[in-house]
């Protein structure tokens, strides 16, 4: 995968790269299952922020605060990002993963090393499609997976009425997607932003 020049970027699909690194990530922790039997679902959307972090600088040379901006962190969370060090989350990540809220430098770690992975031709993308797409259809919780799925090949930013149309009949945690959308800021610029918004609304943030 060459980096792109700034130029360029606008050709390319981040929303894309970003999700390869997340289910590398994930592939690299254990699979979603491992997550599900430690009962932490919260590493999923840190993993997707990191993800995204990654991208945006490695590909599009975007700054810190840009990165911010675009996914609705701290300039402080971002530099945790990317300036975690990859070797040094997995010696710590055993431990880690016990953790309930994932420390930003970890998920970091991750996706770094996964985008490093994905760059060097590792990157198995429809066999973990597959065990994501398992693993939500047989946990109704796993609400994470069950958004991405419904927005696959969406073009970002969107509005309220396109989501609803792709989020209808979901429940996240027992509430309506309906209602949730109805509680977000738009328009939401990645699926990124999507699942931190809702994750932010489920907590009562907004």
């Amino acid at each position: 995968m060459p980096v792109l020049r700034p130029d360029e970027i606008q050709q390319y699909d981040i929303d894309t790269i970003a999700i390869r690194v997340f289910l590398k990530a994930l592939e690299i922790i254990g699979g979603p299952r491992k997550l599900i039997e430690l009962r932490n679902l919260t590493w999923i959307t840190s993993l997707m922020e990191a993800a995204y972090a990654v991208v945006l600088a490695d590909q599009s040379l975007k700054t810190e605060d840009e990165i911010a901006e675009f996914l609705g962190l701290t300039r402080q969370t971002v530099r945790n990002i990317l300036r975690a060090d990859p070797e040094l989350v997995m010696q710590k990540l055993e431990g880690e993963l016990q953790e309930k809220t994932p420390r930003a430098h970890t998920a970091g770690g991750l996706a770094k090393l996964a985008h490093k992975e994905i760059k060097e031709g590792r990157d198995y993308l429809n066999f973990f499609i597959y065990a994501l797409e398992s693993a939500s259809e047989s946990l109704g919780i796993y609400w994470p997976i069950e958004v991405l799925r419904k927005i696959k090949g969406m073009d970002f930013p969107v509005d309220k009425e396109e989501l609803a149309e792709r989020l209808r009949g979901l429940s996240i945690k027992n509430v309506p997607s309906e209602e949730i959308l109805e509680k977000l800021d738009y328009p939401v610029k990645s699926p990124s932003d999507l699942l931190h918004k809702i994750r932010k609304s489920l907590e009562g943030g907004g």
